[in-house]
């Protein structure tokens, strides 16, 4: 939440400068305040994991969220019940002609396919050009943010010779980015995914800003102002146990898979893997939480004009 200060007093520019969230009165008394309504468009196919995973993290701040579900209007969910999909989820062609402050774009386990072969390619492309008329600010993650902006920018995604997967070592590139307030110079965040996008592709397009990247695994976070969106390529969203799971059921359907990097202590599988990403993980969508908060209008039907 943001901090009124009087805009001629000098700390104003200067906490805005360094990425606190500052206000001044005259804005304070003009801030009409409701429930900021945020969709999840649900891509994963253990849809109620996923469900927690991000209600869990846009629930943590002081603001009052309207959490909707939502799914692709013809793909059936085969992991998940038909009860719990038809109780909790619309589709997409049921909500289109509603407004959002916020919708996430979940990743989905399809990376060995190219885009225009996933089966919802063409509803997809018409829920991204929706966001910008209908949505005021939209979250894509791992293969929905891939999505995104090969979507928007035409950058395309490149298959890797081994599976990306641990907890990796990535660094602060935008230290007074808003949507990084509080973080630290580097930190680790889990990795799974068999694709990559290119750090020198990225800067080739226009008006995008890598704000998370590391050595190893390339760029993470991406800010598309033009768009009014950002797209993370790893997983702050997981549990403490969701790359085990994961590991644990390569093992057991035989599929070759390394143990995931710097996860276990000791990269031992057989001790209870460590969550240290859990505190950025809160940081970076509150953070967007707040930005949405400052931004929206009051009136939804504003948004997007």
């Amino acid at each position: 939440m943001p901090i009124t200060l009087p805009a001629t007093l000098p700390a104003f520019d200067v906490l805005r400068n360094e990425g606190v969230m500052v206000m001044s009165p005259e804005r304070a008394q003009a801030q009409e305040i409701r429930p900021l309504r945020i969709g999840l468009l649900n891509l994963m196919p253990k849809k109620i994991q996923t469900e927690n995973q991000f209600a869990r993290l846009i629930g943590a701040t002081p603001l009052q969220i309207d959490l909707q579900l939502i799914r692709m209007s013809e793909h059936q969910a085969k992991n998940t019940a038909a009860a719990h999909m038809e109780t909790f989820y619309r589709p997409f062609q049921e909500v289109k002609s509603e407004k959002f402050d916020g919708l996430i774009i979940t990743g989905a386990p399809i990376e060995h396919l190219a885009f225009e072969d996933v089966t919802y390619w063409d509803e997809l492309c018409e829920v991204m050009d929706w966001t910008q008329t209908n949505v005021h600010s939209t979250f894509g993650v791992c293969w929905g943010g891939m999505a995104m902006i090969n979507h928007f920018h035409g950058v395309a995604k490149h298959m890797l010779d081994h599976k990306a997967f641990g907890c990796f070592r990535h660094l602060n590139l935008a230290p007074t980015s808003p949507f990084l307030r509080g973080f630290s110079d580097e930190f680790v965040i889990p990795v799974s995914r068999w694709t990559e996008m290119k750090q020198p592709e990225i800067d080739a397009a226009s008006g995008l800003r890598t704000l998370l990247g590391s050595d190893l695994v390339g760029p993470c976070l991406v800010e598309d102002p033009g768009h009014r969106a950002l797209y993370i390529f790893n997983h702050f969203e997981y549990d403490s146990d969701t790359l085990k799971q994961e590991y644990d059921r390569d093992v057991a359907n035989g599929t070759p898979i390394n143990v995931p990097d710097n996860y276990y202590p000791n990269d031992n599988p057989a001790l209870p893997p460590l969550n240290r990403w859990r505190s950025h993980a809160h940081l970076l969508y509150g953070n967007w939480i707040n930005e949405i908060y400052q931004g929206t209008p009051y009136d939804m039907e504003e948004i997007g004009r």
